[in-house]
C-alpha cells in the first residue's frame, strides 16, 4: 500500500512547497481539506497562500523560518478559508526542509483538527478572526515584502504574489506616464501577445489609467457592463480576458502622482470601505517601493555610466602579448571608488601598464582618480621615464589636496613600462602591492620591487625602478589591495590565498587561459558571478577591485618541447638596503616550493643570505641576484648567481670556533652539488648549483654545525 493512501485513510494529506519556484504541490488529501477538488493539484504559492488565514500564515512563516534556521520541524494550526473568507476548517500543518544546505523546498502534511471552542486561544495564537486582524497581518506582510525589492522587475514580482482570502487579483498591471503617453511598465497575468494595445496610450485618452493619472483619483469598476459603460473605447480590448471587476488606483509619491495600478479580478467584487482601504494602502506601499527602485535602478546606472568611462579598454592585439582586465566596485551607494587601472601607450612604441587606488570608495576618489589617470596618461605620453612619471604624479595630487576641500587623500600606485619585443618591464611603485609572476609551470612568485611613499603625501619623493623580465609563457598580476586583503587577509594570507587559485590547473594553452584565471582570481574573493566590468558592475561589499593580467606568448610547440620547463627570479639588492637580504632569501624559498628535499631548500636559503650579505660586507656595490630552475621534474638543478662590481675574488679561510664570519666557501663546498668563482669585465661572479637528484649526508650537515 502505498503511503499516500496510508495517510489519505487518516484524513492526512501531503504537500510539497518548492519555494525557489514558488509552487506549492498537494496530493488528493491535501486538496480536499484546502476546499479544492480531490485530486493532486499544483498552485502557485499566492493562490496557496489565498487559501489560509492571513494571520495564521504570517505566523507559521516565522515558524518555518525558525525550524529551517535550526533543523527542526515547523508545525501550526492553520485557519482554511473558502473563497468568500469565511472559515471553513482548521488543520495541524508540518514541514520540514527536504535539503539542509538550502531552505528553498519543503515538505509536509496537512491534518484537519477539531476548531477551538469560544473563549478558547489556540495553541499558538490568540487571533480573532475578523476581518480587520485578517487585513493588518495581509497588509504586514505585504509591506515586509516591497520594502525587500531593489527593482521594478522585483516589485513587480511581489505585488504578483500578494493575495488575501476571497480578495485575490488575476491580473495585475503598473503605469507610468511619459511625455503625454500613458505607457505599461509592468504586468501579471497577461501574455506578452495581450498587453500590446495597452503599451502606448494617450494620457488625455478614454482608458482608466490614463483618467487615474490625470486625476489623481481611484476608479473602482465592480463589473463588466459598468466597464463598458464608462468606457466603451478600450471595453473592446478588455472583454477578452474574461475579468469581472477592476480597481485603477493611483500612485502616489511624496504628493505626485508617478502612475496607476490596476487590479482585475476573476470574481465579482463590490468594493466595500474595507476592500477599497486594503487597495488604497497596497497603492501606496506600491508607489513607494517603485520609486525606490527607481531611484536604485537610476544610482546603478549612473554608476554603470560613470565606471565605464573612467575604465578603458585594453588593447587586446599587443605583438606577443595578451592583456585581462577586472574591476569590481564595492557595494552600496552609487558605487564608485577610487581604484583604477589604465593602458597607455607610449612614444617608445613600449607601452604602459598602470594600476591605482585612490584613497576611499566615495564620489570624491572616483573624481580624484578620474583627474589622476589623466594626469598620469598625460606625463607618460610626454615620454617621462616611469620614475619621473610617479614623481609629477605624487607632485600633481599634492597639488590638488593643497587647494580643494579640507579632504587630503592619498593614493597608490603601480607604472609598468613594458616591452613586447624583450619582455623588459620597468616598474614604479607608490605604496602598492607588489606584482607576482606565474611562471611556465605554474609557480607564483611575488616580486619584490623597490618604491616610495604613496601618491600625494610627499610632493618631493623619488620613485626608484625596478627591472624584471617577464618570460616566455609567463603571466604577470597586477592588483590593488582589495584583491588581496578582503575577507579578513593580510597581506601575508591574502597571496596565499591568490597563490592556490594563480597555481591551480589552468590550461595555460587554451586561447581563454587569461580571461579564466582572471574570472577565478575574482571569485576566490566574491564567489561566483557572471558579471565584471570590462561589463556590468557586480556587488561588492568591502574594497573596489581592479586587476590587471599580462601573459607573454609561450614559444611555439616544438621549441617549447625542446626547452625543459624554467623558473628564474632575478633581484637587485642595494648597499642601503639590507633588509631585502630577507626578500631574496623568501625569492628563492617560493622558488623551490615543490622541491621534495627541505633540507636542500634550507641549504639554498643559506647559501644566498651567505653570499648576498658578503657581497653587502666586503664590497662598496650592489648585488645582482639570479636563480633559476630548469631540467625536468626529479632530475632538476637550482642555479644561483650572485654577481657584484668588485674585482676582488674571495678565497677560502678556516674560521676558528668563535668567528663571526668566514664560513661562505665553506658551506657552498659541503652543501653545493657544485660551485665556482667567475670574474667578468667589471666585477665576479658567485655561483653554485644543488641537483635534485642528490641529497646531503647527515654527516655533511653535522659538519656545519
Amino acid at each position: 500500500m502505498r503511503t499516500e493512501d496510508v495517510l489519505a485513510a487518516v484524513a492526512t494529506g501531503l504537500w510539497h512547497w518548492d519555494r525557489a519556484t514558488g509552487t506549492v504541490t498537494f496530493d488528493a488529501e491535501a486538496a480536499r481539506l484546502l476546499g479544492l477538488p480531490p485530486e493532486p493539484a499544483e498552485l502557485p504559492e499566492s493562490a496557496a497562500r489565498a487559501r489560509f488565514h492571513a494571520v495564521d500564515w504570517v505566523e507559521f512563516q516565522g515558524v518555518i523560518g525558525l525550524a529551517v534556521a535550526e533543523d527542526t520541524l515547523a508545525e501550526a494550526r492553520i485557519r482554511v478559508v473558502d473563497e468568500a473568507g469565511a472559515v471553513a476548517r482548521t488543520v495541524r500543518a508540518r514541514a520540514r526542509q527536504t535539503d539542509h544546505e538550502s531552505s528553498q523546498a519543503l515538505v509536509g502534511t496537512l491534518e484537519e483538527v477539531p476548531a477551538p471552542h469560544p473563549g478558547t486561544s489556540p495553541a499558538r495564537t490568540t487571533v480573532t478572526g475578523d476581518w480587520r486582524r485578517n487585513r493588518e497581518a495581509f497588509l504586514l506582510d505585504a509591506g515586509r515584502a516591497l520594502a525587500e525589492a531593489r527593482s521594478t522587475s522585483e516589485v513587480m514580482r511581489v505585488a504578483a504574489g500578494l493575495s488575501m482570502p476571497g480578495f485575490e487579483p488575476s491580473a495585475l498591471a503598473v503605469f507610468g506616464a511619459d511625455g503625454g503617453r500613458v505607457t505599461m511598465i509592468g504586468h501579471h497575468g497577461y501574455g506578452p501577445d495581450d498587453v500590446e494595445a495597452f503599451l502606448d496610450i494617450p494620457l488625455d485618452g478614454n482608458h482608466p489609467a490614463a483618467e487615474v493619472i490625470r486625476t489623481g483619483r481611484a476608479i473602482y469598476i465592480p463589473s463588466a457592463d459598468d466597464y463598458a459603460r464608462r468606457f466603451p473605447a478600450v471595453w473592446p480590448l478588455v472583454e477578452r480576458f474574461g475579468r469581472r471587476s477592476w480597481a485603477f488606483l493611483p500612485l502616489i509619491n511624496a504628493g505626485r502622482s508617478i502612475g496607476a495600478w490596476m487590479a482585475g479580478f476573476s470574481v465579482p467584487v463590490a468594493f466595500t470601505p474595507d476592500e477599497r482601504s486594503v487597495l488604497t494602502t497596497v497603492a501606496r506601499m506600491l508607489a513607494q517601493a517603485l520609486s525606490r527602485a527607481s531611484v536604485h535602478e537610476s544610482e546603478k546606472e549612473l554608476s554603470v555610466g560613470l565606471q565605464r568611462s573612467m575604465m578603458p579598454t585594453v588593447q587586446p592585439d599587443i605583438p606577443g602579448m595578451t592583456v585581462a582586465a577586472r574591476y569590481v566596485p564595492t557595494g552600496g551607494g552609487l558605487e564608485v571608488g577610487g581604484d583604477w587601472y589604465d593602458m597607455i601607450p607610449l612614444p617608445s612604441g613600449r607601452l604602459a601598464l598602470v594600476i591605482g587606488d585612490v584613497q576611499g570608495h566615495d564620489v570624491r576618489a572616483a573624481g580624484l582618480m578620474g583627474q589622476l589617470r589623466i594626469a598620469l596618461r598625460a606625463y607618460a605620453s610626454e615620454g617621462h621615464h616611469a620614475d619621473a612619471v610617479l614623481s609629477r604624479a605624487s607632485r600633481f595630487l599634492a597639488g590638488i589636496n593643497g587647494s580643494g576641500p579640507q579632504d587630503p587623500r592619498f593614493a597608490t600606485c603601480l607604472y609598468i613600462e613594458v616591452d613586447p619585443a624583450t619582455g623588459l618591464l620597468v616598474i614604479a611603485r607608490a605604496g602598492h602591492p607588489d606584482p607576482a609572476i606565474r611562471l611556465s609551470d605554474g609557480t607564483m612568485l611575488v616580486r619584490s620591487t623597490a618604491g616610495g611613499l604613496p601618491l600625494g603625501i610627499d610632493p618631493d619623493t623619488d620613485y626608484p625602478t625596478t627591472r624584471l623580465v617577464l618570460e616566455p609563457g609567463e603571466t604577470m598580476l597586477v592588483c590593488t589591495d582589495g584583491l588581496i586583503e578582503t575577507g579578513g587577509h593580510d597581506l601575508e594570507t591574502g597571496w596565499k590565498r591568490l597563490r592556490g587559485v594563480i597555481e591551480g590547473e589552468h590550461a595555460a594553452d587554451d586561447p581563454a587561459f587569461l580571461e579564466t584565471l582572471a574570472d577565478a582570481l575574482v571569485q576566490a574573493v566574491h564567489g561566483p558571478s557572471s558579471h565584471y566590468t570590462t561589463g556590468p558592475l557586480v556587488d561588492r561589499r568591502e574594497d573596489d577591485i581592479a586587476l590587471l593580467l599580462l601573459r607573454r606568448e609561450p614559444p611555439a610547440p616544438a621549441a617549447a618541447r625542446a626547452a625543459p620547463p624554467l623558473r628564474r627570479a632575478v633581484m637587485t639588492i642595494a648597499q642601503a638596503e639590507p633588509e631585502r637580504i630577507a626578500e631574496a632569501r623568501q625569492q628563492v624559498r617560493d622558488l623551490m616550493h615543490d622541491w621534495p628535499d627541505g633540507d636542500q631548500t634550507d641549504s639554498a636559503v643559506l647559501m644566498v643570505s651567505e653570499m648576498v650579505t658578503n657581497v653587502l660586507v666586503h664590497t662598496d656595490g650592489d648585488a645582482l641576484l639570479m636563480a633559476s630552475i630548469s631540467g625536468e621534474r626529479g632530475h632538476r638543478c637550482l642555479r644561483v648567481d650572485v654577481a657584484d662590481t668588485s674585482d676582488e675574488l674571495p678565497h677560502r679561510r678556516h674560521p676558528g670556533e668563535m668567528a663571526s664570519s668566514g664560513r661562505g666557501l665553506v658551506l657552498m663546498e659541503i652543501l653545493a652539488g657544485a660551485w665556482g668563482v667567475e670574474p667578468q669585465g667589471e666585477g665576479k661572479n658567485i655561483w653554485f648549483e644543488l641537483y635534485e637528484a642528490d641529497r646531503p649526508s647527515p654527516d655533511d650537515l653535522a659538519a656545519i654545525t
